[in-house]
């Protein structure tokens, strides 16, 4: 059925599930699948349909909702006062009319406002008690946050104890962010290690912050910027720009710089005036805050269910082109998602030449009325991979072809099935020769089973030629058969063979990361390997086992135990076991030291040539509890160095690192020398519960906050 047929009613339930799909992506899996802007209109036309019609509009709808659901993997603490979020807008008319509307509530009155630049983080509330940091929630759902106050502790400029004499209560909220500097190294560090880069700096924050490990969090080079309070008893603060004042003299970071207008002219000028200044932050910025700088008008202006009348966001579009669409090709992915791409005219945009971008699915190409040989706008919105975000049907020709999405799939010609939140379609088929591709490259590629010679180039001719059609087949292959393919000789086929040979020794962890488990990276999948054993032990492993491992929360259990709740999965890992791939039973079991694991607590970079290959010291080195790193920096405690090390030795020496050869290091292992010392520093203080919201005589709010 298409959008245009139908009803009111039908049309708000199918923009409810949608909407709360992308709340889901957005704040739970921190991986969203479409722009700001994109999201803010799907809201926005919600909301005009349950005005027009308020007999449909559901009581728990998106429109009354405030983010997403805390995670039942932290312990949820309400909020003292509810953490609101702003109205958005992309229209500087629309700016004017939210003066307009001050003055009309104000009237009479002088209203200043501070303009602020708009972090791309994730939204935390700070408990100081006394001056001492006690808790740390997220926004959760705007009412219930998560307690991450043992992360929070681990961010470099976010103060244990607060300058000054502080006394009393004092909610600070702000944003955690990835700086872009930081966000860029530690993506080309997972590169180096075969782990898959972070999308962008919001969702690699998102996703730290949840993890359950604060080591992992301490890892990531995160960051915190205040921008309101929340309370602040016995703080004599009348304004916003008392409140920075104050903040800044508590010793919290605030914004580098803003702006304060008193007339819709002069907001307008400092968000243009923000735009360029914005590029010179370590922060992602998307936009500009406007609030009201008095708090006595704060509290008379109020709020509604879900954001302060006196406050709003102001959204910088994204840097736009057009192109003509030549075609529209289908992709089929390793979890067998069909996802929909244009096929362009290359186009200049946000620095870089775009060829291709992606349409979503299905219902995005129906909504907007996508047709091949359309004139259509791409946008590539901060990391955002390039999309087409409008047609411009005035431009038609009448030779544009509408596009029929297949039922089946496009490459084993599978009926599609639709995913559990009706959004995408999925080919179900896991042999599948586009899944099945995807799947062996995964499985191969150096961050999972690293098997050299099993490139994009030679999964695609064994597919093709037939050789492999399950993933087990791989250890079926002979080199007779190998060499037969293109460019292939006799000892490049005996070179394949004996890698894959090889393969079958890798310890658990990586045969765990190559299947491809939903939500399981390198990370999570060392954890798995750590707390099970064996791979049996991870099948069977219960719901609430899971939960247990460390940094894994609901969303990662449970994909791990549907993994394994499947028949074609229980038969892959049968049939990999007949071939002799360890399961974990041959991995080296950790020898602990007295007092614990020799290297515990060590960080370390290897460089130069050793007897053994890097990868292996590097296992030994977690094996006996140390952590591997790819960069060196003040916080790294050895250097490894071989022969022939180069910059990296360089670099150590001048950060007084302390450099180990091959046989010092090896003193260090278990069975060697003992005594290395440990960087963890001792585990902070408990968390004090949070206390009962306070409120003035007349029920208002200390402070207005969001």
């Amino acid at each position: 059925m298409s959008e245009s047929s139908l009803s009111p009613r039908q049309r708000i339930e199918a923009l409810t599930a949608e909407i709360e799909a992308h709340n889901r992506r957005y704040y739970q899996d921190a991986a969203p699948s479409i722009s700001d802007q994109e999201f803010d209109r799907l809201l926005r036309e919600l909301k005009e349909l349950e005005e027009a019609h308020p007999e449909f509009a559901a009581p728990d709808s998106p429109t009354r909702k405030v983010g997403g659901k805390p995670l039942e993997a932290f312990r949820q603490v309400r909020h003292r006062l509810p953490m609101q979020s702003l109205e958005n807008t992309y229209s500087e008319a629309e700016v004017g009319e939210f003066y307009a509307r001050l003055q009309k509530l104000l009237p009479g009155q002088s209203i200043p406002v501070v303009i602020e630049p708009k972090v791309d983080g994730v939204a935390v509330a700070l408990t100081y008690e006394d001056g001492v940091f006690t808790l740390g929630l997220t926004r959760g759902d705007g009412a219930t946050g998560d307690d991450i106050t043992s992360n929070l502790r681990t961010l470099r400029n976010l103060p244990h104890r607060l300058k000054g004499a502080a006394k009393g209560l004092l909610e600070i909220r702000g944003e955690v962010f990835f700086p872009r500097a930081s966000f860029e190294r530690v993506n080309r560090e997972r590169e180096a290690a075969g782990e898959p880069a972070f999308v962008n700096p919001r969702n690699a924050a998102a996703g730290t912050l949840k993890q359950l490990d604060p080591a992992t969090v301490a890892r990531r080079p995160l960051a915190f910027i205040a921008h309101s309070f929340g309370l602040a008893e016995g703080e004599e603060v009348s304004s916003h720009r008392e409140m920075f004042r104050l903040l800044e003299r508590l010793g919290l970071p605030i914004s580098e710089k803003h702006w304060v207008a008193d007339s819709a002219e002069g907001i307008l000028t400092a968000i243009r005036e923000l735009d360029e200044f914005r590029r010179q932050l370590a922060y992602e910025t998307d936009g500009a805050v406007v609030k009201v700088d008095s708090f006595a008008q704060r509290l008379r202006l109020g709020a509604n269910s879900k954001a302060p009348r006196w406050a709003m966001a102001y959204k910088y579009a994204p840097e736009q082109a057009e192109t003509r669409l030549r075609a529209i090709t289908l992709q089929v992915g390793r979890t067998g998602v069909v996802t929909p791409v244009a096929e362009l005219d290359p186009v200049f945009v946000s620095s870089t030449t775009v060829s291709r971008a992606t349409l979503h699915n299905a219902d995005e190409i129906a909504r907007k009325d996508i047709r091949v040989g359309d004139l259509v706008v791409v946008e590539k919105a901060g990391e955002i991979i390039p999309a087409v975000v409008a047609v411009r049907t005035a431009a038609r020709t009448g030779g544009e072809v509408p596009f029929v999405f297949p039922e089946d799939c496009p490459v084993c010609a599978t009926k599609l099935v639709r995913d559990e939140g009706g959004v995408f379609w999925r080919c179900p088929n896991a042999n599948c020769p586009a899944v099945l591709k995807r799947r062996l490259e995964h499985f191969a590629s150096r961050g999972a089973m690293d098997i050299e010679g099993l490139g994009e180039s030679m999964v695609e001719q064994l597919v093709n030629a037939g050789l492999v059609k399950t993933l087990p087949d791989l250890f079926d292959l002979q080199p007779a058969l190998i060499a037969g393919l293109e460019r292939q000789g006799t000892k490049s086929a005996q070179n394949l063979v004996g890698a894959l040979a090889g393969a079958k020794d890798r310890p658990l962890w990586r045969l765990l990361f190559g299947l491809g488990i939903p939500q399981i990276g390198v990370s999570a999948a060392r954890a798995l390997a750590q707390r099970f054993g064996t791979l049996d032990a991870v099948a069977a492993a219960s719901l609430e086992e899971l939960t247990l491992v460390t940094d894994f929360g609901e969303i990662a259990s449970r994909c791990v135990r549907d993994y394994f709740d499947r028949v074609d999965v229980r038969e892959l890992v049968e049939a990999l076991r007949i071939r002799g791939l360890n399961f974990g039973e041959r991995d080296p079991a950790p020898v602990a030291a007295s007092g614990g694991l020799p290297l515990a607590g060590t960080k370390w970079v290897i460089t130069g040539t050793l007897s053994i290959g890097r990868e292996e010291a590097a296992e030994l080195i977690r094996a006996a509890g140390g952590a591997v790193s790819g960069s060196i920096s003040k916080k790294t405690t050895y250097l490894l160095a071989g022969e022939e090390a180069g910059s990296k030795l360089e670099k150590a020496r001048e950060l007084g690192v302390k450099v180990l050869n091959e046989t010092e290091w090896r003193a260090l292992l278990p069975g060697g020398a003992a005594g290395v010392p440990s960087a963890v520093e001792a585990d902070p203080a408990p968390v004090t519960p949070a206390p009962q919201a306070a409120a003035k005589d007349d029920g208002e709010p200390a402070l207005p906050g969001f």
